[in-house]
């Protein structure tokens, strides 16, 4: 899922950076806002396991790697801007100290994992688990969570994959960055991810869930913050 180096072009990569910033700032803003200081170590424990389970990645075809994320797990736990906020804070150090993720592509790598990853999830759990936490359904809820939020995200790095031969290339048609086009990008990415790593990230996703409102419902932010709105 990392994107590496050399495999997006300017065109694409400037404005993921844009992107990933805008979101980072809203996202600071919203996690002091509402994180309060008992909670903070939440926000670094989340940091932790994301670090950790996006280090056990698989190579798969077309020259990436493919690995859970937890960012759907996360963010249903502690809302997506606390996920935007941890989640990028794992990729940013995998990237800059273990090089797992390209300098250049470190926007485009936060904004699928940090940003678009969490929101999705986050809204497919909160429209699927309903308002009433029951502990099958919110079983299920978190597993389409994870499952969906990751493929979604699989397809949309294809995409980016996938563009860069229709964008950046010489005058003769060699692509100057990845050279797959869509018709390759995304089935490579989409396959694996339908096939493997979406039911890995939805299983991880649904059993840390139902622990968490197993011991401590509190936790869950879509519930958490229904009681708050109340």
């Amino acid at each position: 899922m990392h994107i590496p180096d050399g495999y997006l072009s300017p065109q694409t990569y400037i404005p993921l950076y844009g992107a990933f910033v805008a979101a980072t700032v809203i996202a600071v803003k919203k996690v002091k806002k509402e994180v309060s200081v008992r909670n903070i170590p939440y926000l670094g424990m989340a940091a932790a396991f994301a670090f950790i389970i996006m280090m056990f990645n698989l190579p798969i075809p077309g020259g990436t790697t493919g690995h859970a994320v937890g960012s759907a797990a996360i963010a249903i736990i502690l809302g997506p801007w606390c996920a935007c906020v941890a989640v990028s804070v794992a990729l940013i150090i995998q990237a800059l100290i273990f090089g797992d993720g390209g300098i250049t592509a470190i926007g485009a790598n936060c904004f699928n994992m940090a940003v678009f990853m969490p929101f999705v999830a986050y809204y497919i759990f909160k429209i699927t688990a309903g308002n009433q936490p029951q502990k099958n359904r919110i079983f299920v809820a978190s597993f389409l969570a994870g499952y969906i939020s990751l493929v979604l995200t699989a397809i949309l790095t294809a995409v980016e994959f996938g563009i860069q031969p229709l964008i950046a290339s010489t005058p003769d048609g060699r692509a100057l960055y990845c050279p797959y086009d869509l018709k390759v990008a995304i089935p490579a990415m989409a396959i694996e991810h339908l096939l493997l790593f979406g039911i890995v990230e939805g299983l991880v996703t649904a059993l840390i869930i139902r622990y968490i409102n197993k011991n401590e419902p509190r936790l869950i932010y879509v519930y958490n913050k229904k009681k708050n709105n109340d």
